[in-house]
């Protein structure tokens, strides 16, 4: 799953005792809440002040993780994020645990991010003020994000 993609957002990650599990590593289910806050994090630094929280959600579709080497609770560790495809309803995000001094992947994950219309509970297209923060944020065009490359 390791891509070649640039990083531009990162998070600090604090390890707590209870992410620890038996074997003495962050559990894996733990992962899935560090980068669930980083992805709220990335929306709120990318979309800043675009959001209409009460009118448009943005939910998970799809979300797969590769564990490469284990977290140990004294380890530092950055959740980093990017936007890797821009679709009409749905963007992708990968996102890594990455020790900040080594720059050892610890996992990778990626995520397909769904728009939704909260009143109609339904899926919605982009708006297109959020496709281009996402676009600038990243340094990308619509065509290099683009699910029809």
């Amino acid at each position: 799953m390791i891509e070649n993609a640039t990083f531009r957002h990162s998070m600090p990650a604090q390890i707590r005792f209870s992410d620890v599990d038996q074997f003495g590593h962050v559990n894996n289910s733990v992962y899935f809440s560090l980068y669930d806050l980083a992805k709220t994090t990335y929306v709120k630094d990318v979309l800043s002040g675009r959001m209409k929280w009460n009118e448009v959600g943005i939910v998970v579709a799809n979300i797969s993780a590769n564990f490469m080497s284990p977290i140990f609770f004294m380890d530092n560790v950055n959740i980093e994020t990017t936007t890797v495809e821009l679709g009409n309803k749905s963007f992708t995000l990968l996102q890594r645990a990455i020790d900040p001094e080594t720059k050892m992947v610890k996992c990778e994950c990626r995520t397909v991010m769904v728009v939704y219309d909260l009143k109609a509970q339904t899926p919605m297209q982009i708006p297109e003020d959020y496709k281009l923060a996402i676009c600038e944020y990243e340094g990308r065009t619509p065509e290099e994000l683009s699910k029809k490359k």
